[in-house]
């Protein structure tokens, strides 16, 4: 980010200054470094137009295009320069350059990307630190890239589930909503002076729709007032992890969120152990991808470790496997592969989401659209069964 300062130098002249740092407290430093007293300090003039410059940076091609430069022969300053050459963003641009200042100051890259830690995950920072030790950065680099890809094929999959029943469950609750909001009042205008014991269903119904058309605007105050209580609670609840404690104890959903959390762990542990990473730096990396009451767990294998007990057995006393992954482990201790047997576990289980995921959402879309199908249809027969009664009597 640029900054215009003033500044004064030794011999009293007054000088304006753009430079190129974090935040001001970097500005001020960079400053004091030329010899130079900064009295002012604000952010560039084309940031105060309104021209933002918060960088958008995805770590996924940003991988991928510095693997290229530096499988093409190119060193790690000039990927960078060719990538800063090429980008157009202003935001991007103010990243890389700011990584290629810290490389010229002599600083190692892992120290660099942890300057920013807002654009590079720990888990990211860590895989380059590793990478410096052994001098094989494309290596590292490439298995991040396949990692990250795993993870969104899998979240890929759950949204594209999700996005079909969502929408039914749009549109139905928005024909419900017309029907009971719109539609029924004015079949209880109607029906107001007909004089006819109406069904005891219908008659509710229709008592509904009166007061829903004598109050229109209590309820749409009620309704707006409940609504935002409610994002309100599911925000909470989300920050706090109470949704992810709720869906474990939902009957076979928990057992499969507990699953694919695993084949998350055990993807990113074997993409570190692979790396060179040891293990418990590893599992201390890994903390922030689990929820929280798999991190308990996680924390209590880290000192079980710690103290001396095996990788397998410190996973299945804090319910960290399953009977095949156990097994795995087991086999990757033997053998001194514990990384690749990890990540061999993490696909196995992202085969078995992925066919549950598939069943699940065949099963699920018919299910929704009987329900909803039920619904509209019960509000519409209740509406006509007064005059299905009326027709009867006439005839």
């Amino acid at each position: 980010m640029q900054f215009d300062v003033r500044a004064l130098s030794s011999d009293h002249v007054l000088t304006l200054v753009t430079i190129d740092a974090i935040d001001e407290v970097d500005a001020r430093r960079q400053i004091e470094a030329r010899g130079l007293y900064a009295s002012d300090i604000s952010p560039a003039r084309g940031l105060r137009q309104g021209k933002s410059t918060k960088g958008q940076l995805s770590l996924v091609l940003f991988s991928q295009e510095l693997l290229a430069l530096l499988n093409a022969g190119l060193s790690i300053v000039e990927s960078l320069e060719a990538l800063l050459e090429k980008e157009a963003n202003l935001g991007t641009r103010h990243i890389l350059t700011r990584l290629l200042t810290g490389l010229r100051e002599g600083k190692r890259f892992s120290g660099v990307l942890a300057e920013q830690p807002n654009l590079f995950t720990p888990l990211y920072i860590g895989i380059i630190k590793a990478a410096e030790g052994t001098s094989d950065l494309p290596r590292s680099l490439t298995r991040f890239i396949d990692y990250q890809q795993r993870i969104n094929t899998v979240r890929s999959k759950v949204v594209s589930a999700a996005i079909y029943p969502l929408i039914l469950l749009f549109v139905g609750g928005g024909v419900a909503f017309f029907l009971i909001g719109y539609v029924v009042p004015r079949f209880a205008e109607v029906y107001r002076g007909a004089g006819r014991n109406l069904p005891w269903m219908s008659q509710l119904l229709l008592d509904w729709g009166q007061f829903a058309a004598t109050r229109t605007t209590t309820l749409l105050i009620s309704t707006a007032l409940i609504l935002t209580a409610l994002v309100f609670l599911v925000r909470y609840f989300l920050k706090t992890g109470g949704v992810a404690r709720l869906a474990y104890r939902i009957p076979g959903l928990g057992e499969r969120i507990r699953i694919y959390e695993l084949a998350r762990l055990y993807l990113t542990l074997g993409m570190l152990l692979e790396g060179g990473i040891p293990i418990v730096t590893a599992m201390g990396t890994v903390q922030g991808i689990v929820s929280s009451e798999m991190q308990r767990h996680l924390q209590q294998a880290t000192h079980s470790i710690q103290s001396g007990i095996p990788l397998s057995n410190a996973f299945e006393a804090n319910q960290l496997t399953t009977s095949i992954s156990l097994r795995m482990l087991r086999v990757g201790e033997r053998s001194g592969e514990l990384g690749s047997m990890l990540t061999q576990s993490a696909a196995f289980y992202d085969g078995e989401i992925s066919r549950w995921i598939d069943r699940f959402a065949r099963m699920f879309e018919p299910i929704l659209m009987a329900i909803i199908g039920i619904v509209v249809g019960g509000i519409v027969v209740l509406l006509y069964m007064p005059i299905f009664d009326l027709a009867g009597s006439l005839s």
